[in-house]
Order: C-alpha cells, then sequence, then structure tokens
C-alpha cells in the first residue's frame, strides 16, 4: 500500500473503535462548542488586507518524522498564528501526524481566528466531532473519496454550520468540485509518494470555479512563491512545516509575515 492507502486503513479502524462510544446525537447534546456560531475561513481569506496564509501547527509528518514533541504547548506557537494568520490549521491525526482533539480544542479557546481540522475525514461521524471540538472547517482529501461522498459529506458540513475545504492534487480530481464545497485546495504534495512540486497548484488555478477561493498547500516556504501564486489567483497559502521545523514556530511565522508585506509595498 502506498501512504495514503496505509493512513485511510489504519483511520477506519481507529473509527471503528471509537464510533461506537459517541455517536453524533451525542456531539450534538454534549458538544462543548456544538452551539457556538461558525468563524468563516472563506469570509478570512477574501478580507481587504489579509495575509491568506492558513498557518498550521503539525508536530510530525509520516515523510519527515517529528519537528515537536508533545511537550510543545499549543498556545506557544498559535498565539502568534492568530496576529496575522487568516487560518489556523491543526493536524488531529495522532498515529501518523502526533496530533489529537486537544490540540483543536486549545487551538480554538485561545483565538478568534478560523479553525481547520486537518485529518483524513472518511465518515460523517467525524465532522460532527470537529464541530463538537471547535472546528470550524474540515478537510476533505478527493484522493480518499468518491465524488459522491465529497458532495454528501460536504452538504452535511454545510448542514451543522461549517465549512469545507476540498483538496485536489491533481487534473483527473477537478471533477469532485461540487456546489457544496466551499474552498478549494490544491496539494502541491502527492499524497502517494510524498513529493513535492508547487508547480501543480500552478498548473490547476484556472481550472477552479470563480466563487470557490483557491488555496495553495505544502512546498510553500518562500515569500516569493506566495506572491507568485497571489499573482496567479490563489487566496490561500496553507503553511506548516516552514514554521513548525524552527526552534520557535511563532517567531518564525511573525518573522515571515513582517518579510511578506515588506515585499507587498
Amino acid at each position: 500500500m502506498d501512504i495514503l492507502e496505509t493512513i485511510v486503513a489504519a483511520k477506519k479502524k481507529e473509527i471503528e473503535k471509537f464510533k461506537p462510544l459517541s455517536n453524533i446525537d451525542r456531539f450534538i447534546r454534549d458538544g462543548f462548542f456544538w452551539e457556538i456560531a461558525n468563524r468563516s475561513l472563506k469570509q478570512s481569506l477574501l478580507a481587504d488586507g489579509s495575509t491568506g496564509i492558513i498557518a498550521e501547527f503539525k508536530r510530525k509528518s509520516p515523510s519527515k518524522g517529528w519537528f515537536k514533541t508533545k511537550k510543545l504547548e499549543v498556545e506557544s506557537v498559535v498565539v502568534s498564528y492568530n496576529k496575522f494568520a487568516a487560518g489556523i490549521s491543526v493536524l488531529t491525526d495522532g498515529e501518523f501526524f502526533g496530533g489529537d482533539l486537544d490540540d483543536l480544542i486549545q487551538t480554538k479557546v485561545i483565538t478568534d481566528i478560523p479553525v481547520l481540522r486537518k485529518d483524513f475525514i472518511i465518515d460523517e461521524w467525524q465532522i460532527a466531532e470537529a464541530k463538537a471540538f471547535g472546528a470550524d472547517v474540515i478537510l476533505l482529501i478527493a484522493a480518499c473519496l468518491t465524488k459522491a461522498e465529497v458532495k454528501k459529506m460536504a452538504s452535511f458540513t454545510k448542514s451543522i454550520g461549517l465549512e469545507s475545504l476540498l483538496e485536489i492534487h491533481n487534473e483527473e480530481e477537478l471533477g469532485h468540485i461540487c456546489d457544496e464545497v466551499d474552498m478549494v485546495g490544491v496539494n502541491n504534495r502527492n499524497l502517494k509518494t510524498f513529493e513535492v512540486d508547487v508547480r501543480t497548484s500552478l498548473e490547476l488555478i484556472d481550472k477552479i470555479p470563480t466563487g470557490k477561493p483557491a488555496i495553495s498547500e505544502s512546498g510553500i516556504h518562500k515569500v516569493e512563491t506566495i506572491l507568485t501564486l497571489k499573482e496567479a489567483g490563489f487566496k490561500g497559502f496553507l503553511m506548516g512545516e516552514t514554521f513548525m521545523k524552527e526552534a520557535e514556530p511563532g517567531i518564525a511565522f511573525e518573522q515571515f509575515v513582517t518579510k511578506f508585506k515588506n515585499k507587498q509595498v
């Protein structure tokens, strides 16, 4: 199996284990964040003066191992993200990315910008779980879902007041885009090989429907890359490893934004 298939297989086992313990009705009844109004990532990306940066909190990746141990407090990073980012992405997968739902909760309560739950979502139950634990936006990955599943899950997402970001990484997956999806992300990382090429975004941008803000994901390390992507039509730029691999991710993020703003002048 390739990396994506391995992760999805593990995710299915995880859902089989935890889904019987908390059904969707329980999330609706007891979920602390269920009644809290959604923060819109779409609006944040389109707002005047937005950096468009979706800064990611990620402790680990399957290809590069650990960036930060569990000892790293979420607050020490996301308070800086909150100052200038358009949104914050939080990895909640534990086995492959070292995350958990506590990271999502903590991010939600100490920030006031949209929070994206980044995980491998293959069941509506995970979407309800995301809302109950503080997510404003959920990620749907075309590579592990059918077109019908994307449409169904995006519709359910909208029905409970969340936004959805559909992630594609090649031309074939453009067919997964549907009316129910709020935003479209182009992952420059091939999820089967984990190789990265920003040209993937530039090749697909003109084929993404207008009205659905386009977000470039992965492989963005330089201000110049963002400027190129922005000129091409992208509204969002998801960045994680660039900051998380540094000794002080929050400081690295603020320094990057300062450089970005200076380049725009």
